[in-house]
C-alpha cells in the first residue's frame, strides 16, 4: 500500500469518526485535534525521505487493515486480574490502560497526598478544564505527521497532577495492556505535571495481553515545574506482532531534574521520540536508553535536546546489543540556543553486534550557538572482545556463559541509572533472562500469549 493511500484512509477514518472523537472531551483538545488533522493532510505520514525518519518505514506498519476503537470499550474480564506486576518488593500506585483508554474499572488509589489527581485524560478535560487547559498540547512539536496523528485521534490516556511541595512517596506505576481478537489500532494520549517543590517517580509498562497485530501511537508531555523532580521509567515488552510508535515530550523549568530512561526489551516494530525542552536556568536533564534485539526486530530512538535557557546540564547515552537479522537505528540531537551560556551536554551512543546480520545506523548531532559550553558527542559499533572472551574462557567459564557475562557488562551501566531499586534489579533479571535466549514473553501475564 501506498503513503498516498494510507493517508487517504486516515482522512476518510477522521472524516467519518469525527461525530465520536470530538464528543465528552475539552473544547481545546478538538481545536487542536482540527488544526493537527490540516497538518496532517499537508505532510502526512513521514517517510525514508524524511531525514530524522530515513532508517524507519512507517508504511510498513501503517498499510495493515487495522480495527480503530473511537469509543470505549468494556473488556469481558477484569485486567486487574489478568495482570499482575511480578516486581519483588515493588509497592506502587497501580494505574491501567487498555488499548489506548484510561481502564474504566482501575482500582481506586488510596493514600495519595491531598491534592494529588489520578484520572483518565477525558475526565480530566472536563473536570479540571483550568489545569488541563494550561499545559495540554503546549509541550508537543509538531515536525512530523505522527505527532498530529495522534492529536487528531486521540481521545484518552492517563492525566496526572502532582500540586507544589508535594513529596510521592510510591513510585506510579501505569500499564499499558493491548487487548483485542482482530488486528487493533490505537493513539493514547498523557499528561503528567508536577508542580513546584514537588517529586515523582512513574513506572510505564507497554504489554499485549493477544496474538493478533497491534499498532500503538502513544503521545505523552510531562512538565516538570520549578525545582521538581522526576523520574520517569518506560518498559517495552511486547510481542513481535506489536509495533510501538511512542513520544515523550518533556518541559522542565528552573532548577528541575528529570530522569527519563527507556528499556527496550521487546516488541516488532518500535519507534520511540524523546523531546526535551530545558526552558529554565540551572534544569538538570538525564536522558538513558537501553534496547535489546534479535530476530527480525527494529528499534529506532530519535532524541532531541534543546538548551533553551542558560546554565543547564543534560547528559545522555543509549546502548543496545542486536542479534540475528535485527536492525536499530539511533538519531541523537543536542541544540544549544544562542543565549544558553555555560551549557553542559553530552551524548553517547554505544551499539554490541553479536551477529553478522544485524545492522545499527547512529546518529549522533551537536548544534551549538553558544560560545561558553562543555558539550561532547560520539557513537561506537563493535562485536565482543576476543580477548577478553579468552581470559573469561581461560578462568574455566564456559563459552557461552563468558559471551552472556560480557553482554550483560556492557548493558549494566545503563540499568544502574535507575533509581529505583527493585525495578533496577528486576529489570537486571529481565536483561539477564533475555540476554541467555529464554522466553521473552511477559511472566506477569496470566494468559502467556506467544510472541
Amino acid at each position: 500500500m501506498s503513503v498516498e493511500k494510507i493517508n487517504k484512509d486516515f482522512q476518510d477514518l477522521f472524516v467519518q469518526g469525527k461525530e465520536l472523537l470530538y464528543n465528552g472531551v475539552n473544547d481545546l483538545m478538538n481545536e487542536k485535534r482540527e488544526i493537527a488533522f490540516n497538518r496532517f493532510i499537508e505532510g502526512g505520514i513521514p517517510d525514508k525521505k524524511n531525514e530524522n525518519y530515513k532508517n524507519t518505514d512507517l508504511s510498513k506498519i501503517y498499510e495493515r487493515d487495522y480495527n480503530v476503537v473511537l469509543n470505549y470499550h468494556r473488556q469481558d474480564v477484569d485486567l486487574n486480574d489478568v495482570f499482575t506486576c511480578d516486581v519483588p518488593n515493588l509497592d506502587t500506585h497501580l494505574v491501567l490502560t487498555t488499548n489506548g483508554w484510561y481502564y474504566a474499572r482501575n482500582h481506586e488509589l488510596s493514600g495519595l497526598p491531598d491534592g494529588v489527581i489520578v484520572c483518565s485524560l477525558q475526565e480530566a478535560s472536563i473536570k479540571h478544564k483550568d489545569l488541563f487547559e494550561k499545559h495540554y498540547g503546549k509541550y508537543t512539536i509538531s515536525d512530523n505527521g505522527v505527532t498530529d496523528l495522534n492529536t487528531a485521534f486521540a481521545q484518552d490516556g492517563y492525566f496526572i497532577y502532582v500540586p507544589e511541595n508535594v513529596i510521592l512517596e510510591k513510585t506510579i506505576q501505569i500499564v499499558n495492556l493491548m487487548r483485542a481478537n482482530a488486528d487493533l489500532m490505537s493513539f493514547q494520549r498523557n499528561l503528567i505535571i508536577i508542580g513546584k517543590n514537588s517529586q515523582a517517580k512513574f513506572m510505564v509498562c507497554d504489554h499485549a495481553l493477544s496474538s493478533v497485530n497491534f499498532l500503538s501511537n502513544n503521545l505523552t508531555e510531562i512538565c516538570a515545574e520549578e525545582n521538581a523532580v522526576v523520574d520517569y521509567y518506560q518498559l517495552q515488552s511486547q510481542t513481535l506482532k506489536c509495533s510501538l510508535v511512542d513520544s515523550v515530550f518533556v518541559n522542565q523549568e528552573k532548577n528541575s531534574n528529570v530522569l527519563n530512561h527507556t528499556v527496550t526489551l521487546y516488541g516488532g516494530l518500535i519507534r520511540n521520540n524523546i523531546f526535551t525542552k530545558l526552558s529554565g536556568e540551572n534544569a538538570e536533564n538525564h536522558t538513558y536508553g537501553m534496547y535489546l534485539t534479535d530476530s527480525v526486530q527494529h528499534v529506532d530512538n530519535y532524541t532531541y535536546i534543546d538548551h533553551a535557557s542558560a546554565k543547564c546540564f543534560s547528559k545522555e547515552n543509549f546502548k543496545g546489543v542486536l542479534d540475528d537479522k535485527s536492525t536499530v537505528g539511533f538519531t541523537g540531537r543536542i541544540e544549544v540556543r544562542p543565549d544558553s551560556q555555560q551549557t553542559e551536554a553530552y551524548q553517547n551512543n554505544n551499539n554490541l553486534l553479536i551477529s553478522d546480520d544485524a545492522k545499527v545506523f547512529t546518529k549522533p548531532q551537536l548544534v551549538i550557538d553558544a560560545d561558553d559550553v562543555k558539550c561532547s558527542h560520539g557513537a561506537t559499533v563493535g562485536q565482543i572482545d576476543e580477548d577478553a572472551l579468552f581470559y573469561l574462557r581461560s578462568r574455566g567459564i564456559g563459552a557461552k556463559e563468558a559471551r552472556m557475562m560480557m553482554v550483560f557488562a556492557f548493558t549494566n551501566e545503563i540499568i544502574g541509572k535507575i533509581r529505583i531499586e527493585p525495578i533496577r534489579e528486576r529489570v537486571a533479571q529481565l536483561v539477564e533472562k533475555r540476554l541467555r535466549g529464554e522466553d521473552s514473553h511477559c511472566d506477569a501475564c496470566k494468559l502467556q500469549c506467544n510472541k
